[in-house]
C-alpha cells in the first residue's frame, strides 16, 4: 500500500496548501491511503467541523486530532458524528470519539489507525501512551486484521517519540510524531519492519514561529510580556509529512520517504 501522512495543519494557510495539493499528489503518487492532522487547522487552536470537511474533500481518508482537540467546542459533538476523525487513545475517560479505528482502502484492505499523547513535558497527566496503545495493536495483528497500521505520536519529546516507535516496531506500519510543527530528518525503517519519522512537521508558513506569525512570540520571548493573541502565519505554506510503501502481507513498511512541498522548505518526496 501507499501511504501518506500530513503534519499537523497550521491555520488558513496550512489548510489552504493542503486543499490545493493534495488532490494532485494523491493522483500523482498513486496513493491508497491518506492521514492528515489537523488539530491546529482553524485559527491555530483546534479543528472545526466546516475546516474538517474540507479537508476530508480534499482527500483526506482520516483526521487526527491531540492536545487541542476539542479547542473548538463544536468538535465534542461533530466527532461524534463524523468517525474519520480521532482524538487521542488516552485522553480523558469520558472524552467523546475514538482514539483508534480501521478503515477501509483501495481493494478492500484495512488500515488501522490509532492516536496518543506523550505526557513528557505536556501541560496536562493524560494516560500512559503505551499501555493505552497495547490493546490496540494486539487486536489489530498486520498481515490479518490489518494489512497497514499507522500510529501518530503526539507530543514534545523526540525521545519519547522515539521509544512508541520501537515499542510498535514489527506491529505498525508507521510511528510518526506530531505536534512540534517542526520537521525532523530522521526517517528511517526500524529494524521490525516499522517506518519512522520523530517528526512530521507542519503544514504551515515557516516564516514564522511553529506557525504564528512572529511579532507576539518573539514580543514575549524578548520582554516576557503579551501584548496580543498568537495569530497563525499567512505566507506560503509548505506541506509537510511522511509517506509509507508496505507490504500488504505482512504489513511491514517497504520504502519510507519525507514530504515536504511548496513553501519556503527544501523539497522532497517519493
Amino acid at each position: 500500500m501507499k501511504l501518506l501522512f500530513l503534519g499537523d495543519v497550521m491555520g488558513r494557510a496550512g489548510r489552504d496548501a493542503v486543499i490545493a495539493r493534495l488532490p494532485a499528489l494523491r493522483a500523482e503518487w498513486r496513493l491508497d491511503f491518506v492521514v492528515v492532522n489537523g488539530e491546529n487547522a482553524s485559527s491555530g487552536a483546534g479543528l472545526t467541523p466546516a475546516h474538517a470537511r474540507v479537508l476530508l474533500d480534499a482527500g483526506a481518508d482520516c483526521l487526527t486530532l491531540g492536545d487541542h482537540a476539542f479547542d473548538q467546542k463544536d468538535m465534542l459533538t461533530f466527532i461524534e458524528q463524523e468517525p474519520r476523525i480521532l482524538r487521542p487513545l488516552n485522553y480523558a475517560k469520558g472524552a467523546p470519539g475514538k482514539g483508534a479505528r480501521l478503515f477501509e482502502a483501495a481493494g478492500g484492505r484495512k488500515v488501522l489507525v490509532a492516536q496518543v499523547l506523550g505526557q513528557v513535558f505536556m501541560k496536562r497527566p493524560f494516560d500512559d501512551p503505551f499501555s493505552a496503545i497495547e490493546p490496540v495493536l494486539k487486536t489489530h495483528p498486520l498481515g490479518g486484521l490489518a494489512q497497514a497500521a499507522i500510529v501518530d505520536m503526539h507530543c514534545e519529546a523526540t525521545s519519547e517519540k522515539m521509544a512508541m516507535g520501537h515499542f510498535c516496531d514489527t506491529r505498525a506500519s508507521l510511528v510518526v510524531g506530531t505536534h512540534t510543527h517542526v520537521p525532523t530528518a530522521d526517517a528511517q525503517i526500524l529494524p521490525g519492519g516499522t517506518g519512522y519519522l520523530s517528526d512530521a512537521g507542519m503544514c504551515g508558513d515557516y516564516d514564522s514561529v511553529i506557525g504564528m506569525d512572529k511579532a507576539e512570540p518573539m514580543r514575549r520571548f524578548i520582554t516576557g510580556m503579551a501584548k496580543a493573541r498568537f495569530s497563525p502565519a499567512l505566507g506560503e505554506a509548505t506541506v509537510s509529512g511522511v509517506y509509507v510503501e508496505t507490504d500488504d502481507r505482512t504489513g511491514r513498511a517497504t520504502r519510507i520517504a519525507m514530504v515536504r512541498q511548496g513553501g519556503r522548505l527544501e523539497q522532497s518526496g517519493p
